[in-house]
């Protein structure tokens, strides 16, 4: 049977490519709010016997979580032989350690449901910090795919002469993958944080920025201080407008509009859906779906 490919509000431009490139269906649920808040689903598509792959990218995760479990749990209810979970963005990552006494580890406890209600899990580029693979928290099979090269792609084809600088010390080893693929030099930054929006930072070599067009390399931008203290640095430094390149752009508090105030070029990938979309993963997502259903 061919693949039924399910979008969650917002999600359906990747669930259609996903389909056209899996040859899948496209599916439909229903989803709205009751007066009282509570979730009304419906799966308007027939389920029975079939690889269900709901795809639903977890930015600004708290009011898409349970009607995502709910969609799970009713397409395993209705027959469904498998059921997949797109996540191009993977929310709940941050909190992998108690830092203080009391506080929920949250990246374990969303681990856990979702790994108890779907077969298996896609994602791009997770923010794993402390942990090595997704495999330490998910105890279903997980395939992450790396936006790394259609980062590199889009820097040759689009900025001359680049320097890619990275936004602390624990970043130097991915941008320079970005950098060695590009063809580029970089460098990274000094970050001392302060808070979670307020931090400071310094250019380990000056020198590096001369004569170049600076680009920001990050994986995600939430309160984008990091970015907004770079790029007032970089400004100083360099005559060229800097460009923030990230995989997943979240934008809180406004980020996106104090970075463009700034001068600051927006380019992100299509994980989280916003305007400088400019890097397309859906591909490597289907293709990835076609290799996770094969496998399990």
């Amino acid at each position: 049977m061919r693949l039924l490919v399910l979008a969650m509000p917002g999600n359906e431009a990747m669930a259609s490519t996903i389909a056209d490139h899996t040859t899948g269906e496209l599916g439909a649920i229903e989803a709205r709010a009751f007066p009282d808040g509570e979730t009304y689903l419906r799966i308007a598509s027939e389920v029975k016997g079939r690889t269900v792959v709901i795809a639903d990218t977890l930015a600004h995760p708290d009011p898409k979580f349970l009607p995502l479990i709910f969609a799970a749990d009713t397409a395993r209810e209705l027959g469904a032989a498998k059921i997949g979970l797109v996540a191009p963005y993977l929310a709940y990552m941050r909190q992998d350690r108690r830092f203080q006494p009391g506080e929920a580890v949250t990246s374990r406890t969303v681990a856990r449901l979702i790994s108890s209600s779907f077969d298996w899990l896609v994602s791009v580029d997770p923010h794993l910090h402390r942990y090595r693979s997704l495999s330490e928290i998910y105890s279903i099979p997980t395939r992450v795919l790396h936006a790394a090269p259609l980062m590199a792609d889009w820097i040759a084809a689009n900025v001359a002469n680049p320097v890619l600088v990275g936004p602390d010390s624990e970043s130097e080893q991915w941008v320079s993958d970005v950098a060695s693929r590009a063809g580029a030099p970089f460098t990274v930054l000094e970050k001392t944080r302060h808070g979670d929006r307020d931090v400071e930072v310094r250019l380990r070599d000056e020198l590096a920025i001369s004569g170049r067009v600076p680009v920001l390399v990050d994986d995600i931008v939430s309160s984008g201080r990091t970015m907004l203290a770079a790029v007032r640095l970089l400004k100083t430094l360099s005559p060229s407008p800097p460009i923030c390149l990230a995989v997943h752009g979240l934008f809180a508090d406004r980020s996106d509009v104090l970075l463009q105030g700034e001068g600051a070029r927006l380019v992100t990938s299509n994980t989280v859906v916003h305007a400088s979309n400019a890097m397309d993963v859906s591909a490597m997502l289907a293709d990835s779906v076609v290799q996770m259903n094969e496998k399990t």
